[in-house]
């Protein structure tokens, strides 16, 4: 490989960087073009920690012989918990580099090599003769969670093995590709903290660029608004270990019932969820938001089960619903900003909810909702009378899933099997 080449490759990985390219990406065509100029690599894997809520991170992977059986992109689990991960990685050429300090490693690979780590075995049954590893390390401000170094391995199976020349080369071209998947990196970071903590639509709408204070939409929208009950009691009888995992538990099902049927979560207060159901037509709205409330009522009956065999605490949720117009967007003060729905509507959805304890019911439902709905939901709900709502001047008529209805196996499975919009 001559100079210009080398030079058009670094250019390439530049450019491509700032063009958006996805982490893959910008690995398979760097290997690509680096295999077409004569570099004999075999096999290649980018390691990268990320932050996300269940993964520690990813292994983005490159094969000169690949038939369509390579998985790209391996996602792994916390490397800290102990066990078998943490054994691993302990062992590591990874872990070695970043105790010791050193930039790089290389180990020849075959009769009268050391095989001091395990991978160096499996390489060799694989026909590899050559193994060089790198770690690009991020200065303090750099660090993003617990991303604060990327690694690499480059694999040759020719006989001689990498030349000095050659591992020079991929030492100093390594540097402006580890740079561009930085860049991509952060980005899916960015949408990944966004989507996490404000829900898949307002997280894209702010990296599109609408986080200007008392920026808003108005929206007519399905509100959603659920709470646990008896949550009060079981925190002052549970042990406090047990809270947290207690919430986790119904969040999961909760929050994935309503992804699941098209909704947004927008925010989490204690016990509480609130989401929108957000369509042209409000009655798929409608649809959409009771398709929920079912597969939440169907992932809850799980949990209990599950979590009464363990001798654990269990809850109930209650559920209100409501459809309004609303203002969906930014508001706070100059440094701190939510992305929510405010409106006399939202204040309407929690009272209604606050109503079910009293009412002894599940589910509510406004008058709006249910003139909303299509004929098909209307049967399956029923009215329990006219209610005041604390702050709201008029009472209204409010209803609930027909009891009937909610025993019908047949009747709440064509809701659970009702398409997703979204999916």
């Amino acid at each position: 490989m001559d100079t210009s080449q080398a030079a058009g490759i670094a250019k390439w990985v530049t450019e491509a960087g700032l063009a958006g390219m996805t982490e893959l990406e910008l690995l398979h065509g760097f290997c690509d073009r680096l295999t077409a100029a004569g570099m004999p690599l075999a096999r290649v894997n980018i390691v990268i920690d990320t932050l996300h809520p269940i993964h520690e991170g990813r292994v983005f992977r490159w094969r000169r012989d690949d038939q369509g059986n390579v998985d790209h992109v391996v996602e792994y689990g916390r490397t800290n918990v102990g066990g078998e991960a943490t054994a691993n990685w302990l062992r590591s050429t990874y872990y070695h580099l970043l105790t010791s300090g050193e930039d790089f490693l290389r180990r020849r690979i075959g009769p009268g090599h050391v095989e001091d780590f395990a991978v160096l075995e499996e390489l060799r049954a694989e026909g590899q003769t050559d193994y060089l590893v790198l770690i690009h390390r991020f200065e303090a401000e750099g660090v993003i969670g617990e991303m604060d170094s990327f690694y690499s391995s480059w694999t040759t199976d020719v006989e001689r093995g990498f030349t000095d020349e050659q591992l020079l080369l991929v030492r100093e071209l390594a540097s402006p590709l580890m740079l561009a998947l930085k860049c991509a990196s952060l980005a899916r970071i960015a949408k990944t903290l966004v989507e996490t903590y404000l829900g898949r639509d307002a997280g894209s709408l702010v990296l599109k660029g609408r986080i200007a204070r008392g920026v808003t939409d108005r929206i007519q929208a399905v509100l959603w608004f659920s709470d646990l009950r008896g949550f009060t009691h079981i925190t002052e009888a549970a042990a406090p270990e047990q809270i947290i995992p207690f919430l986790n538990d119904y969040s999961e099902a909760i929050i994935s019932s309503i992804c699941e049927a098209g909704g947004d979560v927008l925010k989490l207060i204690g016990d509480g969820t609130l989401a929108i159901f957000k369509e042209e037509d409000p009655s798929q709205a409608c649809r959409c938001a009771l398709r929920a409330e079912q597969l939440m009522r169907s992932r809850i009956g799980v949990l209990n089960r599950d979590r009464m065999a363990a001798n654990l605490p269990v809850a109930d949720a209650y559920l209100g619903l409501h459809i309004g117009e609303v203002f969906y967007g930014n508001i706070g003060s100059r440094d701190r900003l939510d992305f929510t729905v405010v409106g006399p509507a939202v204040n309407e959805v929690s009272r209604i909810a606050a109503l079910c304890r009293s009412v002894e019911r599940d589910v509510l439902v406004s008058s709006a909702f249910f003139s909303a709905a299509s004929a098909g939901e209307q049967d399956c709900l029923v009215s329990v009378g006219r209610y005041a709502l604390r702050g709201v001047s008029r009472p209204q008529e409010l209803f609930t899933l027909d009891p009937t209805w909610t025993e019908n196996g047949e009747a709440e499975q064509g809701l659970l099997n009702q398409v997703n919009p979204h999916g």
